[in-house]
């Protein structure tokens, strides 16, 4: 888990992360423990029902560096987060217009968690997100759609 925090006071800051992760029955890793399972990248989400076949074509013109097609039909374009920029540009003068785009920090590896353990994870996630000085959490964990509906 990787947690982007702005604070003005960081070991006040530090003790409440650490607090919710002893209350979800984790630890606080050192600064920048985890940060090697991470990559900086640009994303541009699209909408199930998007043509992947061009949007996947024009993303590649303008310099994306991936394409991922999810199960529900929604398209993912990666870029390098100097060029995300100019391909999100690129993509919308073709009017292609994402519904998310931004850059994000994206884990290099996954970990499919039990159903327990990924309940424990979502409230470990929405107690991280509740903390103010928390802008955003990124995780490697997969959650499975029946782990997350139960």
């Amino acid at each position: 888990m990787l947690i982007d925090c702005l604070s003005g006071h960081r070991p006040r800051l530090e003790a409440a992360v650490r607090r919710v992760f002893a209350q979800h029955g984790g630890q606080l890793g050192a600064a920048g423990s985890v940060s090697y399972l991470f990559n900086s990248v640009g994303w541009l989400c699209y909408p199930p029902g998007t043509d992947a076949q061009r949007l996947t074509e024009l993303a590649l013109e303008a310099g994306a560096e991936d394409i991922v097609a999810n199960a529900d039909t929604s398209v993912e374009v990666l870029t390098d987060p100097r060029d995300f920029a100019l391909v999100l540009e690129r993509l919308a003068q073709q009017g292609l217009a994402p519904a998310t785009a931004e850059v994000s920090w994206r884990a290099g590896s996954a970990l499919e968690l039990s159903e327990q353990a990924a309940a424990r994870m979502l409230r470990l996630l929405e107690a991280l997100e509740g903390l103010e000085e928390v802008l955003d959490v990124y995780s490697n964990a997969e959650i499975s759609a029946e782990a997350l509906n139960a």
